[in-house]
């Protein structure tokens, strides 16, 4: 009987929306990696026969995640998180340089990529820390504890010289937010994002007029006094033109963007004195927000030049039309939307692809395994793929609802934010819309390490939604 009612009580919805995707992943790397002198679907010697015993090994650790204890979890949340820890530091002594990451750990007869496994120790680590009655949401240290829980295997796995690894983990923002951050701190980061975009397209000068007119808006919004916005305008007019007749007195030849900080810099001046008179808070807050953002636009040439590999530079100028290397950077992009568009409204057939077939598209069974789906199954295949990716996102979302307590709840909103990031980015790099970053597609891409690390993710989630029914 007890057998029989913890079965009733698995989430069988979950499961069957993972083995299917498992299954399409699988023929999906047979037919992106098929050798016809090898064309036996369980040759061992071969990636689709490889991807087999991975997926053989899953089902023996789903297996056991299921009969294990569920305050096994809880009660190691953290000794986990730390054992991941040690074992990103040490990956930077004794790992192997893959593509140009030291990032995975060589037993001989197989590679383990340890950072795939750290997003699983951090979903529950964060579920730990933020499921506490002590945790308060409008408790700077805990935010501040929050980050570092986040900032600690990032810091590592960007050491490793793996980005696109470590930019996965800015998804648990999702998660701070669904358990109570404010929404403006998204909305900033977003405003972050932005202006290392624009800083790459446009010239200083604009980005400093743009953020100068944003804050006299703002400051409109704020004050909802047209004289004060003159004020204001008048102000920072006078600024740029006491600072262009003083280059010119003193022979100083400097570039326009250089004499509009003056403005910028005295605008600040001007909205911290005026918070201080007029004792208002919002002021105060958007003096701080220019100069923050004056700060990002100025570090925006060290980050991209100092910070971010050679490659990444290029594909991020591909993608955003400064650079155009269809044979060189943008090669992969260029060869992986070819062989999307080619496969049409219904594909050329399972084995078909000609794109896939002959190598057009390097990396066909890992990063870029949804090409081989967008040729062979076309627009219908590659619709079917993501709405099953849509539902199962879906389903995780009801089941973490539906917990009583607030770790396990927290651990599913970390799952989801997980797979969505990783098929989000995935398949925006496929299509052009994200530089090519390295993210593999959840159960679809080949390899051990993200298909044992994405069943982990899933079965613990499910093993927690057996006990609370």
């Amino acid at each position: 009987m007890a057998r029989g009612s913890a079965l009733n009580r698995v989430d069988w919805g979950l499961v069957f929306l993972y083995l299917i995707l498992v299954i399409l992943g699988w023929l999906s790397i047979y037919a992106s990696a098929y050798n016809e002198t090898h064309p036996s679907i369980l040759d061992f010697s071969q990636r689709y026969g490889q991807q087999l015993l991975w997926i053989s090994a899953t089902f023996v650790l789903a297996t056991a995640i299921l009969l294990i204890d569920r305050r096994f979890f809880y009660a190691f949340a953290y000794l986990i998180y730390g054992a991941l820890l040690f074992v990103l530091l040490l990956v930077l002594f004794i790992g192997v340089a893959k593509h140009g990451a030291r990032s995975w750990l060589d037993f001989g007869f197989f590679k383990i990529q340890p950072s795939e496994f750290a997003k699983f120790a951090t979903a529950l680590a964060l579920a730990r820390y933020m499921g506490r009655a002590q945790f308060q949401r409008h408790s700077i240290r805990d935010w501040m504890r929050v980050a570092l829980i986040i900032g600690l295997p990032v810091g590592l796995i960007l050491l490793q010289n793996d980005l696109g690894s470590a930019i996965v983990y800015s998804t648990f923002l999702l998660v701070c937010y669904r358990e109570g951050m404010r929404g403006e701190v998204l909305l900033f980061l977003l405003f972050v994002a932005a202006i290392f975009i624009f800083e790459l397209l446009f010239d200083k000068l604009y980005i400093l007029l743009g953020l100068l007119t944003l804050t006299l808006l703002t400051y409109y919004f704020l004050q909802r006094q047209p004289k004060a916005l003159l004020r204001l305008f008048a102000f920072q007019i006078l600024s740029f033109g006491v600072a262009y007749v003083a280059s010119r007195l003193l022979g100083w030849e400097w570039e326009w963007y250089v004499l509009s900080l003056f403005p910028a810099v005295l605008t600040i001046f001007y909205l911290f004195l005026q918070s201080f008179l007029q004792r208002l808070r919002s002021l105060w807050i958007l003096g701080a927000l220019l100069g923050f953002s004056l700060l990002c636009s100025f570090s925006v040439d060290y980050v991209f030049n100092n910070i971010l590999d050679t490659h990444h530079q290029r594909r991020i100028n591909d993608l955003l039309g400064i650079e155009n290397d269809p044979l060189g950077w943008g090669y992969n992009v260029n060869q992986s939307m070819i062989a999307i568009g080619s496969g049409g409204l219904w594909g050329k057939g399972f084995l078909e692809g000609t794109q896939t077939k002959f190598n057009f598209v390097p990396e066909q069974s890992t990063d870029f395994i949804f090409c081989t789906v967008g040729e062979e199954w076309g627009f219908i295949g590659t619709s079917t793929v993501v709405i099953l990716f849509l539902i199962l996102l879906y389903r995780i979302i009801i089941v973490a609802e539906r917990q009583k307590e607030p770790f396990h709840r927290i651990y599913g909103y970390a799952v989801a934010s997980i797979l969505f990031f990783h098929m989000t980015i995935n398949l925006s790099m496929t299509i052009g819309l994200f530089p090519v970053v390295g993210i593999p597609l959840p159960f679809f891409s080949y390899g051990g390490s993200s298909l044992w690390a994405f069943t982990m993710l899933l079965f613990v989630l499910i093993k927690f939604d057996m006990d609370n029914k």
